[in-house]
């Protein structure tokens, strides 16, 4: 099954990281990514913009409204995913952890089973 392994982290800290300290970190999340990439079990990855670049479409109203930064008032914002093929639940946290492990300070990673959308055939 795959799952998404969404990154949330303090904005602030990691955009406040100097150009060596985040290659570092980079370097450590290299070597997770690798070791999935062996088992033949890494999906997408990506590393989102700041926030101070996204743009959000509110619903709600007959008309959308477009807004520009993120909408909701957190302290940690998703920084990025992982997609992950792993057998279980427990497959999928201990890849987390792995994760967690190579990117220091606090944060959270949530982990969500995904399902693929085909038109035509039921969603689960």
């Amino acid at each position: 099954m795959l799952y998404a392994i969404l990154c949330y982290n303090p904005e602030d800290v990691v955009s406040s990281w100097t150009k060596e300290e985040d290659d570092a970190v980079m370097a450590r999340l290299a070597v997770v990514q690798e070791k999935l990439t062996k088992q033949g079990r890494l999906g997408p990855v990506a590393r989102l913009l700041p926030t101070t670049a996204a743009t959000t479409l509110r619903k709600g109203r007959e008309d959308p409204i477009v807004i520009d930064g993120p909408f909701a008032e957190t302290k940690e914002q998703l920084l990025g995913f992982y997609i992950v093929d792993c057998q279980s639940l427990d497959e999928a946290l201990e890849t987390a952890r792995d994760l967690a492990r190579a990117n220091p300070g606090t944060g959270s990673y949530e982990i969500r089973p995904v399902g693929i959308f085909r038109p035509g055939s039921s969603f689960p």
